[in-house]
């Protein structure tokens, strides 16, 4: 664990400048992005996905299922993948990183493009009402509302209305994105969307007409509400301030998710220091976690939480 750090305040207490509690060697140090740690967390997220597809194809009923969850879960977390490269964090070579995000945003529907600069604003103006995109996704207000977030439903939707606006041409409220960049995005959305057609009429042609819909669309709407049900957990409760050690959560999580979220359960460590890889953030957790207000045991403690101020709201 690294050690060289330099405190600002006591650890509980909320210091100053935040991001001056790790010092610059510190921070150096952690900041390191490696080629092969990237190409072997991709692969293997990839390996994930191919031999959950493979099992679910051939496999007797009572293996396929599980398989099939496992292909879907490594199909809707291809999101991780896409968030990390997007910060150009997973890969030392930024074309490298450009091109395992766009390739995982193909696999998990969204447009990696697109994402980027939403993202940006996003840690720009985290929590920030009127600033924060990821806000203008209302978060549950009711049980039935939860559960019909939580189902993917409403993503889906919003992914295919959001897609065609942009193919179109039409980025009306998309404030987030620069007009220098506007031709590319839609241009990379367009591809994206001819990328589909192809493997459509592909399957078609091989004499396989819904292998997209039973080995790519229907996995990931099997493993999208795993992805809801993680990324619910990362804002929602925390105060709609520019603090960062009190406005993201840390949700402490088993490895096999940690893994195939690309460590994003440490996502405070993220906010306050989004240029640290994610192999990196273990070890960043160790030093930063005194200081955050939020840093919770478990994913089903965390909707615990959320399920009843739903409750408390509602009385």
């Amino acid at each position: 664990m690294l050690t060289n750090t330099t405190p600002l305040a006591e650890p509980g207490a909320l210091p100053i400048q935040p991001r001056q509690i790790l010092s610059t060697t510190a921070l150096g140090t952690l900041n390191q992005r490696s080629n092969l740690a990237g190409l072997l967390q991709f692969a293997s997220h990839l390996g994930l996905i191919v031999l959950g597809g493979y099992l679910w194809a051939t496999a007797p009923l009572g293996l396929a299922l599980p398989a099939l969850v496992a292909c879907g879960a490594g199909l809707a977390l291809m999101f991780c993948a896409m968030h990390e490269c997007c910060h150009r964090t997973a890969f030392a070579n930024p074309r490298l990183n450009d091109g395992a995000a766009w390739l995982a945003g193909l696999l998990s529907f969204y447009n990696s493009t697109f994402y980027r600069r939403y993202h940006k604003w996003h840690h720009r103006y985290t929590q920030i009402p009127g600033k924060d995109p990821e806000l203008g996704d209302p978060k549950p207000v009711s049980r039935a509302d939860y559960l019909g977030q939580i189902s993917g439903l409403p993503w889906w939707i919003g992914k295919l209305r959001g897609h065609s606006q942009v193919a179109l041409g039409d980025l009306e409220g998309c404030y987030y994105i620069p007009e220098s960049a506007r031709a590319e995005v839609i241009r990379s959305v367009r591809w994206q969307l001819l990328t589909y057609a192809a493997v459509v009429a592909g399957s078609a042609l091989l004499g396989h007409p819904w292998f997209w819909v039973t080995y790519w669309v229907l996995p990931l709407a099997v493993g999208q509400p795993l992805l809801r049900f993680v990324l619910l957990a990362e804002h929602t409760g925390c105060p709609n301030t520019d603090n960062p050690l009190t406005n993201t959560r840390t949700t402490l999580t088993l490895w096999p998710l940690r893994w195939l979220m690309w460590n994003m359960p440490y996502h405070a460590e993220h906010h306050l220091y989004p240029s640290i890889p994610f192999q990196a953030l273990p070890a960043a957790h160790e030093q930063l976690k005194p200081y955050f207000e939020r840093v919770d045991g478990g994913y089903l403690g965390v909707h615990r939480g959320i399920l009843t101020d739903l409750v408390a709201e509602l009385n």
